[in-house]
């Protein structure tokens, strides 16, 4: 588990593919300060698990379905990664949980400079909008991010100075894909209020919602 505030930008420093898989190499810095093999670090928002490191780079393997559902199938040797170790019990809460497993691949299809601010709009499948709303969180290369607002085929967010200059959204354009992760409380709402067999759905109240500890 995550909590979508990036430590540091890494490097992809070599990339090994094989038919269905490859192995990255990472440099870092950061993430390595107390690092062990089997750990999990959010590449991108993608949970890995470490396989190897030494002091300047840990390495990981990513399976075929990782490699189908997120955009790090375009990485290359040289292009810069958000990173974040696994939280730890006890760790400030910044961002919001985030699983580190993909919903789906975004497009960056505007970049608009508001003020300070860098104004985003994505364009997402219809699968990962269903989960977006107004003022909610999400999670976009691994950065907790609240979104502004959310049309048929997809939503804004707005960028401050701070995450600009430390995560790789700030280097992002039109054009560019990013990894959406949606709040999974949404996705465990849906499960229940749609549990009854043939997905009957559930009249949600304040009632329901206080009986099935979300109140």
């Amino acid at each position: 588990m995550f909590t979508g505030i990036i430590e540091e930008l890494g490097t992809i420093k070599k990339i090994e593919r094989g038919t269905n898989s490859s192995r990255i190499s990472v440099q870092a810095e950061k993430v390595l300060e107390d690092v062990d093999i089997g750990d999990s670090i959010a590449v991108n928002g993608v949970c890995l698990t470490v396989t190897s490191f030494a002091t300047t780079h840990f390495v990981a393997d990513v399976m075929a379905e990782t490699l189908a559902k997120t955009n790090l199938n375009e990485l290359s040797s040289g292009k810069r990664v958000n990173l974040e170790r696994a939280m730890r019990l006890g760790d400030r809460m910044g961002g919001h949980l985030v699983q580190g497993h993909v919903d789906g691949v975004g497009t960056i299809t505007e970049r608009e400079k508001l003020d300070i601010a860098i104004l985003f709009t994505i364009k997402a499948p219809s699968e990962v909008l269903a989960y977006v709303v107004s003022k909610g969180s999400i999670a976009i290369d691994g950065i907790s991010l609240t979104v502004v607002d959310v049309s048929s085929d997809s939503f804004t967010i707005s960028l401050i100075p701070h995450t600009a200059a430390v995560t790789t959204l700030g280097f992002k354009k039109p054009g560019d894909t990013v990894n959406l992760e949606t709040d999974i409380i949404g996705r465990y709402i849906e499960k229940l209020i749609t549990r009854d067999k043939g997905e009957n759905k559930t009249d949600l109240s304040w009632g329901f919602l206080a009986e099935h500890g979300f109140l």
